[in-house]
């Protein structure tokens, strides 16, 4: 039911990784709303606020106070809403909040909320029901390929997010047609239970599905996770999905183990975690993390490998596209993936 009817994410993120996670899960907004007020009017309307402690409803002395008495009676101050705890909260948001804003470019607006709730429904509602137009100058097809922890799922992320693209991960595609009984599901999971690689064919038929769908057509998309070869590229390429732009991202071996090899996860939270860039904040969690078997650095270098044996043949089919070096920063390389999309094809010299 949520795709047909969309969905609005309250209360998260609250700091530029948690965006950046996000996006690599490939939940990206069309418009983000930013409600702003004075830190003293925000200390004030948070000194009002007052708890049931029966029903957990939350009432206001000056905006909600509840008409009955008995409930008025019985209501408490919650916790963590003194004078000194609201600055502190809100010091922490506003060091927070100027590091998410510029990942969200152009679908991005900000409405007063120092002023009647009605006023305040109306601007948001009228701003959510605009469309955003791709800023793309065509539309885009946009292919990635690269090596396990080179990064396809993030620049992915973003690329959707900047021009407005569907994220087509080819393996989430495969994992949502099992999870829907799909009859393209019910075909794929006898080999994903008996761990075996899914035939091409199936493959082309779920991915041409979801490319064929009004908003791939209309906004463009950006493919991740195939072809891996030179015959799934051939298939693809006699369908009417040909990649307009085609981009491969290199990084060196030692840089894809350090990136791969050290990602955990808190079987509790199923939050993700990163030894190095992205720790665990206690000991207790650390304790209890699990690496998942792909990770383990004798499967990444078979991953690796096999990706580096195919990658000539699909270089040499994808005449006009880009290679960068994908061993730097995130954003330093969406620059580069940026300029390439924005701008025409460079004119090889045979």
């Amino acid at each position: 039911m949520v795709p047909q009817l969309g969905w609005i994410l309250d209360g998260i993120p609250e700091t530029r990784e948690q965006a950046l996670a996000i996006q690599t899960l490939g939940i990206i907004p069309r418009h983000v709303i930013v409600l702003s007020a004075s830190d003293t009017v925000l200390i004030e309307r948070n000194l009002g606020k007052r708890i049931d402690p029966q029903t957990g409803e939350i009432y206001h002395t000056t905006f909600d106070w509840p008409p009955e008495s008995d409930i008025q009676n019985r209501l408490m101050v919650p916790a963590g809403i003194s004078e000194l705890e609201t600055a502190q909260k809100l010091l922490e948001y506003h060091r927070n909040i100027v590091r998410i804003l510029p990942l969200y470019p152009k679908i991005l607006k900000g409405i007063n909320a120092d002023q009647p709730c009605v006023d305040v429904f109306y601007q948001a509602l009228t701003y959510v029901q605009t469309n955003h137009r791709s800023n793309a100058p065509f539309t885009p097809k946009v292919l990635l390929c690269g090596p396990v922890g080179s990064g396809k799922s993030l620049q992915a992320a973003l690329l959707a997010q900047k021009y407005s693209l569907v994220n087509v991960c080819c393996g989430q595609l495969l994992k949502e047609a099992v999870a829907d009984q799909s009859t393209y599901g019910e075909v794929i999971q006898p080999f994903f239970e008996k761990e075996l690689a899914v035939p091409d064919h199936v493959v082309m038929k779920v991915l041409c599905q979801r490319l064929n769908q009004l908003d791939c057509i209309r906004n463009g998309w950006v493919l991740h996770g195939f072809p891996r070869d030179l015959d799934q590229a051939r298939m693809l390429n006699r369908t009417e999905h040909r990649p307009n732009r085609v981009f491969f991202l290199n990084v060196p071996l030692d840089s894809i183990i350090e990136r791969v090899t050290l990602r955990r996860t808190d079987p509790i939270t199923g939050e993700r975690y990163h030894l190095m860039y992205k720790p665990p904040p206690t000991m207790e969690i650390q304790a209890r993390l699990l690496q998942n078997p792909k990770d383990a650095e004798e499967q990444v270098k078979l991953r690796t490998d096999l990706f580096s044996r195919n990658c000539a043949e699909l270089e040499r089919f994808y005449t006009q596209a880009i290679t960068l070096n994908a061993d730097q920063d995130p954003y330093s390389v969406f620059e580069y993936l940026e300029s390439g999309i924005i701008n025409p094809l460079p004119t090889k010299v045979p």
